[in-house]
């Protein structure tokens, strides 16, 4: 670990920088060849690592050892390497396991986007149609249907992971129901049905989203009795009345389609009702790297942003929504507590 006193001066820092591409790479090809996987709590050797993975020795060493500089991987005195903390969120068995966030924020059309991002800072707007010629999420599902498969695999780890702190956080006794608002295959929701047993709940999303909805929730599972799935767009309207509204990490699009949803909420539920916005933010956070990086990740594909604390008390209010409480949900998610005034 360095320190203050250990850190390398700045021409050593700013070299380091510059071949940032190298460390995301290198944990890409990690990820991707399933050497965390290989590796159990006993240390190998890379010859071993090598024939599980099926590489070649001398090439797996050189990985490890520039892994093992980020503590991603440790290389031991015997020349053989142990896990880390890091390294164990590669496995794909992990409870917390982040291989398919790190294969997400890698994939081949970030190799594309990111030289471009002065462009991107030039214009405001994203480098995706350019570079494609349509729409960041078309272009996935259209001709990029890995990196889609990739996209949502790492949003439903995610949101497995986030929803049960969500659930944990929020108190919401007294509500009769409560909806989840762009919520992707309704982790959220099913958590605060878990917790609230006498609540109905309702998940609204993309049609071709839905159709993924968590089993749990339709027909036959064990909360379908409480669990209404509702295909639409966020942005056009809000077909479910509720007690509480749930928005999580959907309001990083364009000005204009933020504003859009919001103001479909608060038309939707009417005086009195409770909203409940999740997002990352870019401004009194201790993941401040990782919050500023998709920050400029957004700008770059969908031309959207992540929000300061002060920016995105102006979209509510401007909504027309009173904002109350802002709790930290975990290190890098935060909870505006809000309500449509009377």
């Amino acid at each position: 670990m360095t320190s203050a006193e250990t850190a390398p001066p700045p021409p050593m820092r700013l070299r380091e920088l510059v071949f940032g591409a190298a460390c995301a790479a290198a944990v890409r090809a990690a990820a991707r060849l399933g050497v965390a996987d290989a590796l159990d709590d006993t240390p190998m050797t890379a010859e071993d690592l090598a024939a599980a993975v099926k590489t070649e020795p001398k090439p797996l060493r050189r990985l490890l050892r520039a892994l093992s500089c980020y503590d991603v991987f440790e290389e031991r005195q015997d020349g053989t390497f142990a896990h880390t903390g890091m390294s164990r969120l590669l496995r794909e068995d992990d409870p917390n396991s982040l291989r398919a966030i790190a294969l997400w924020c890698t994939e081949p059309w970030t190799w594309d986007a990111w030289p471009r991002l002065d462009e991107a800072v030039r214009t405001g707007d994203n480098v995706v149609e350019g570079l494609y010629g349509k729409e960041f999420f078309t272009y996935l599902n259209e001709d990029a249907p890995e990196s889609a498969d990739v996209f949502n695999r790492a949003m439903t780890r995610s949101s497995e992971q986030s929803a049960r702190e969500v659930a944990a956080l929020l108190d919401l006794s007294g509500a009769k129901s409560v909806a989840d608002i762009g919520g992707g295959q309704g982790h959220v929701v099913a958590c605060l049905l878990d917790k609230y047993p006498s609540m109905r709940g309702s998940l609204l999303d993309l049609p071709r989203v839905v159709e993924n909805a968590l089993p749990r929730l339709r027909e036959g599972g064990d909360l379908a009795d409480r669990a209404r799935i509702v295909p639409g767009d966020v942005r056009d309207a809000i077909p479910v009345q509720a007690d509480v509204y749930i928005i999580k990490n959907i309001l990083e699009w364009d000005d204009e389609s933020t504003s859009r949803t919001l103001r479909n909420v608060v038309e939707a539920g009417g005086p009195g009702t409770r909203v409940v916005v999740i997002e990352n933010l870019v401004d009194d956070t201790p993941s401040m790297r990782f919050s500023t990086a998709m920050d400029l990740l957004l700008l770059l594909n969908v031309g959207g942003a992540k929000h300061t604390t002060d920016s995105m008390v102006g979209r509510l209010t401007a909504a027309g929504l009173k904002v109350g409480d802002i709790s930290p949900v975990n290190p890098y998610l935060h909870a505006f507590d809000c309500h449509v005034p009377a």
